[in-house]
């Protein structure tokens, strides 16, 4: 068959992600370079200065070190109510912008995780270097606004991967969306005549969203109480309890 230079010219070229090749030396980690998962932890590990790089969808994304206002202040504040969750709900694990191992082309590092450890019943495990592997039950992130693209495309990998309860915190915008996973699909979590949202995987999660929204810590955290107290997530402690005594 005779290709000719227009047959060249319109040819799809196909995406090629690539490894290096081992005892060479370490290329650098860059935004929007296409790899494959192992080669990003490698690279990740040869390179210290790199803080935080993300492999969506088989391309890599690098975030420019956080500022402490809006985004570090914010972060704090939402591990802050989080954390309190985690002290009293034994059984529930909490990582600070850990490193996920969901596929081979997804490897996001969201701003927080909440899990049910795997002895209790969690869906996700740990692998022998640490790293989570598999969904977490719930992802949080923060962002500059609902139109970041690595945003778009998180959602859909959070989704396929299974994450039960997606948590977004549009800074610019002053939005919260806390997303579950039901029926093959996420809908929005709503929030209740006095402006809290419960979750539906982590009973006794309470959020006043406009209180975290305003920075109004200890509203946040006094509603969390009322959460912490209710029967609900006692039986959810229990409940946990017993799985891990079972194992």
């Amino acid at each position: 068959m005779r290709i000719d230079d227009s047959t060249l010219l319109h040819a799809e070229v196909p995406h090629v992600r690539f490894a290096t090749a081992p005892g060479s030396p370490t290329p650098p980690l860059e935004d929007g370079n296409r790899l494959t998962r192992a080669e990003v932890e490698r690279r990740y590990h040869a390179l210290p200065n790199v803080k935080k790089a993300e492999l969506i969808e088989g391309i890599v994304h690098m975030a420019s070190p956080p500022p402490f206002k809006p985004h570090a202040e914010l972060h704090g504040d939402l591990m802050t109510w989080l954390g309190t969750y985690k002290i009293f709900t034994p059984g529930v694990r909490l990582g600070d912008n850990p490193t996920v191992r969901l596929d081979s082309d997804n490897e996001p590092q969201p701003n927080a995780v909440l899990l049910i450890d795997p002895r209790a019943g969690g869906r996700s495990s740990f692998s022998n270097d640490g790293y989570v592997e598999g969904a977490p039950e719930l992802v949080a992130e923060i962002a500059a606004n609902s139109a970041a693209s690595d945003l778009r495309n998180k959602k859909q990998v959070y989704h396929r991967n299974g994450v039960q309860e997606y948590l977004v915190w549009q800074v610019f915008e002053q939005k919260l969306d806390w997303f579950i996973l039901q029926a093959e699909d996420y809908r929005l979590l709503t929030a209740d005549p006095n402006g809290i949202i419960r979750s539906s995987v982590f009973p006794g999660l309470w959020l006043a969203v406009s209180d975290l929204l305003r920075g109004n810590t200890q509203k946040v955290l006094a509603v969390l109480r009322d959460g912490l107290s209710s029967a609900e997530h006692q039986r959810f402690v229990q409940k946990l309890a017993n799985q891990i005594s079972s194992n």
